[in-house]
């Protein structure tokens, strides 16, 4: 009989292989038993990250990396905001201080010399060819008017951008030549007519009707027009830069605490990790940052407030004196007129009337209730003037607390000039009503030395607003000068002390990523 040998340690009946039975292990040797413990510590091992955790530095050394990384790249922002805010408050100090701003304080000067041609011509006919009546002076100085007007309106036409606008300056010069042709045959023709004195003939007053109504009609109406539209050049500038400068200086001021908060960020990460209670270099990179950014944000503000000034303290008030001022030079030729067409005494009267108001507003139904309302008294009070008009927009003007504008003197005396021309023009017309024609021309050559005085004491008042503006101008350009160097080397600065206060931690995990 032969023997079966059964494997060991199995109970008899059980299959050969491992104990307990199962399937034989490979190469014939069964595995140990898998303790508890072991099943325990499989569990505990973490996973792979996932999401956006696995785009996150897992190494001391790539964490360090990535906050400097996020240093350089807040920086760069905050230096291409800073550059473009710079760029913009430059751009508006250039258009309004340089360009377009001076132009349209000369075309809005075009409005003067236009209506000062028609003074000037109805002066000359009113004092006659007689040697001596000073018709030698009105040509000359309307010779002059027709030299500035011309300069004036070539500025002008550089200024227009659009069909309309450059179609406005070629009415005006075509008509400037029509005018002219109308001034130079009612002056001959009162040559010709060899009288000495007394009222010109039917046909020289009807050559002048024909060119004061251009001139108020036509050529005044489209050289107020296109002061308008350029100016509005202007304001549209204005607003457009302050606003980006004002934008820029936020985005200045919200990228720097972002630089500011990595910065920091880091300095805490360094100083937890590495037991170091201060990285010098991070900390001087960190205050150059600081400084820099109120720096920034500090001139920036102050471009924003140095167009504000050039705008509201010289560029408004000189166009609106400077319209005041010719209005007042209009009204001046109309009492010109009054004594030199009878035939439109009335309606020239009225003209007066509604110039003087536009210039300085009283509420009267007549000239008589007007002269009485102006010498009652013109008190100026900052911020509260009892009239209206282009002076009392000017008395009311409420000045920069911080820079203001000393005008109150210069004001005081144009209003004084104003009750005095008011006066005489009172005078003149009452000596018209009773009879003293030659008188009442007598008077009104005698009141040329008030006007003349008022005139030159409102320039002064334009003066000062001038001089503000230039300054304002001064200022904005200074105030951007060499920004455009500081700003690549204070980046370059910071970039290299981050790098140098990171540097040494990272020499110590060479090997990682």
């Amino acid at each position: 009989m032969t023997a079966v040998q059964q494997a060991p340690g199995g109970p008899p009946g059980a299959p050969s292989g491992r104990p307990g039975g199962g399937a034989p292990a490979p190469g014939g040797a069964a595995p140990p038993p898998e303790r508890p413990s072991e099943r325990r510590l499989r569990r505990a091992v973490p996973g792979e990250p996932s999401g956006i955790a696995r785009a996150l530095p897992r190494t001391v050394a790539g964490r360090v990396r990535a906050l400097t990384a996020a240093v350089a790249v807040v920086l760069v922002a905050l230096l291409v905001a800073a550059w473009a805010a710079i760029a913009d408050a430059r751009d508006g100090v250039k258009v309004i201080g340089k360009d377009a701003g001076p132009q349209v304080v000369a075309t809005g000067d075009m409005y003067f010399q236009l209506s000062d041609m028609d003074a000037q011509l109805a002066n000359a006919l009113l004092a006659g060819p007689a040697a001596g009546g000073g018709r030698d002076q009105a040509l000359a100085r309307y010779d002059q008017d027709r030299q500035r007007a011309g300069v004036a309106l070539l500025k002008a036409a550089k200024l227009a951008d659009e069909t309309t606008e450059d179609d406005t300056a070629r009415d005006l010069l075509d008509g400037i030549g029509r005018y002219e042709r109308l001034a130079s045959q009612a002056l001959l023709l009162d040559q010709q007519s060899g009288r000495t004195s007394g009222q010109p003939p039917k046909k020289v007053l009807d050559l002048y009707r024909q060119a004061t109504d251009m001139m108020k009609l036509d050529l005044l109406p489209k050289a107020y027009n296109l002061t308008l539209d350029n100016g509005t050049l202007v304001r549209h500038t204005y607003e457009n830069k302050r606003s980006d400068v004002r934008s820029g200086t936020l985005w200045v001021v919200v990228t720097g605490i972002v630089l500011l908060a990595v910065l920091l960020g880091l300095q805490a990460y360094l100083a937890r990790r590495f037991r170091r209670l201060l990285n010098p270099a991070l900390a001087v990179a960190t205050l150059g940052a600081l400084v820099l950014v109120a720096a920034c944000a500090a001139m920036l503000a102050g471009q924003a407030d140095d167009l504000r000034r050039a705008k509201e303290q010289g560029f408004d008030p000189i166009l609106s004196l400077s319209r005041a001022r010719a209005i007042s030079n209009s009204a001046n030729a109309d009492e010109t007129r009054f004594l030199l067409d009878p035939a439109r005494a009335d309606s020239y009267e009225q003209v007066y009337l509604k110039k003087s108001q536009t210039v300085l507003y009283l509420k009267a139904g007549n000239l008589d209730e007007y002269n009485a309302a102006v010498q009652k008294g013109l008190p100026v009070e900052q911020g509260r003037a009892p009239f209206l008009g282009f002076l009392g927009t000017e008395a009311n003007r409420v000045d920069d607390l911080a820079r203001p504008v000393d005008t109150e003197d210069a004001l005081k005396r144009v209003l004084a000039d104003y009750q005095r021309v008011q006066e005489n023009d009172h005078r003149m017309r009452a000596l018209v009503d009773g009879g003293q024609k030659a008188q009442a021309a007598a008077a009104r050559g005698a009141a040329t030395a008030d006007f003349t005085r008022y005139d030159k004491d409102m320039q002064s008042l334009i003066g000062i607003h001038w001089g503000a503006f230039q300054q304002a101008v001064k200022d904005g350009e200074d105030g951007t000068g060499g920004w455009y160097a500081i700003l690549p080397v204070a980046g370059i600065a910071i970039v290299a002390l981050a790098l140098a206060g990171v540097r040494p931690r990272l020499a110590e995990y060479r090997w990682q990523r």
